[in-house]
């Protein structure tokens, strides 16, 4: 087999040159589980709140995206700030509705995620930007994926986080890291492909996570 020529130059390419990975990100027996309505309720509740700590902390890293990216990108990341201040403010109350509290730790695999966020915050635009593009691509494929025939009350979940209007916003994403990409040198390249294969493994285990993860009711 003929040795790769170099770091991926676009997200298409990373997603073809890792279609194992990718896979793995957005397929898990959790997600059938939802479909199938067969979840357990415990399951989906510990995996609820950790996916709120989650997003409190994405939110940071959404914002080192916004100081580092060029204007021409301010009108999509302030969009997609907007739009995780209604998210916060959603998890919030669906934490209050199902009778759940906010006085659990973060679970390991949580703090994982958080702190590869406080790290790549760190490196420059163009992996920022690929892994940026890379947890909000996955989240959105693996639940809309799985949306059709979907099981209630999971089907409403996989409608917000599946939607047509997300997957337009993960294009957007997509599109500033390819110029990104396009601009960057060849180590900031290979520093890219990396975490997008971190955000892989993460989000594999991610879903995993909900089976060992407590509640605090």
């Amino acid at each position: 087999m003929a040795a790769q020529a170099g770091p991926a130059s676009t997200c298409a390419e990373l997603l073809a040159r890792h279609p194992g990975a990718w896979a793995s990100a957005v397929t898990h027996p959790f997600l059938q589980e939802c479909k199938a309505g067969t979840i357990g309720e415990n399951q989906f509740d510990a995996w609820l709140v950790q996916d709120y700590f989650f997003a409190r902390a994405f939110t940071r890293f959404h914002a080192h995206a916004l100081a580092k990216a060029p204007y021409e990108s301010f009108d999509l990341l302030l969009a997609g700030l907007g739009a995780m201040k209604d998210e916060l403010l959603w998890f919030q109350d669906l934490i209050k509705q199902r009778g759940l509290h906010l006085d659990c730790p973060a679970h390991p695999v949580t703090q994982r995620y958080l702190t590869f966020m406080e790290g790549a915050s760190k490196q420059p635009y163009a992996a920022h930007a690929v892994a940026f593009w890379a947890i909000e691509r996955a989240y959105n494929g693996a639940w809309g994926s799985h949306m059709e025939g979907m099981a209630q009350p999971y089907r409403t979940y996989a409608e917000r986080w599946g939607s047509a209007g997300f997957g337009e916003y993960c294009r957007g994403l997509e599109r500033q890291a390819d110029a990104a990409l396009q601009a960057a040198s060849e180590q900031e390249r290979r520093q890219a492909e990396a975490l997008f294969l971190e955000v892989c493994d993460l989000e594999r285990e991610f879903w995993q996570m909900a089976y060992t993860a407590t509640t605090f009711e």
